[in-house]
């Protein structure tokens, strides 16, 4: 559900959210490459061709378009049917979220704020959708404070992977508040 204000802000950055395709495989191993996505996924190796070809009802992938470019990835999934495990023992209900702006000359103008809150928007469309989580690394007080200011409450330091991570929780009635 889309409220006017997120209308407004969307309007007045005019992104939209696209499914990603087979087609995006290339655009999203380049965006791999840029540094400051390596910086902030320095353990993550996507596997864009077989993940884009595969497509699951339990993870969606998302490329952000600002008038028609490419400029940003996000992911949504349920992180207790994640086939990979990553997540570990999580109940129903919870959604995750991947995103990162790709192209670096967009970064720093807003994009991503814009981008969580379609993201989120996109999550809590779905009634079942209590909570929503998300990893940033431990060391990553960037963004920590990004996700903070989008009203994300800190729950634990975990060691996902190979990586620590801060997990933090944005709760339906928090982000309806």
């Amino acid at each position: 559900m889309e409220t006017d204000s997120l209308r407004d802000v969307n309007a007045k950055r005019r992104l939209r959210l696209r499914p990603a395709t087979p087609e995006d495989r290339v655009l999203l191993e380049r965006w791999d490459a840029e540094p400051h996505v390596v910086a902030a996924n320095p353990n993550d190796k996507w596997e864009w061709q077989t993940e884009l070809a595969q497509p699951t009802d339990w993870r969606q992938q998302f490329i952000a378009e600002r008038e028609g470019r490419a400029i940003g990835f996000i992911q949504i999934l349920d992180p207790a049917r994640d086939e990979s495990g990553y997540w570990g023992e999580v109940g129903d209900g919870l959604r995750a979220i991947d995103i990162w702006i790709g192209e670096p000359e967009e970064l720093g103008k807003g994009y991503g704020t814009t981008m969580m809150q379609l993201a989120l928007a996109h999550c809590f469309a779905d009634p079942q959708v209590s909570a929503v989580l998300i990893d940033p690394l431990a060391d990553n007080r960037r963004a920590q404070r990004f996700y903070e200011r989008l009203g994300f409450r800190f729950v634990e330091r975990r060691r996902l992977g190979d990586d620590l991570c801060c997990i933090y929780r944005l709760e339906r009635s928090d982000w309806l508040a």
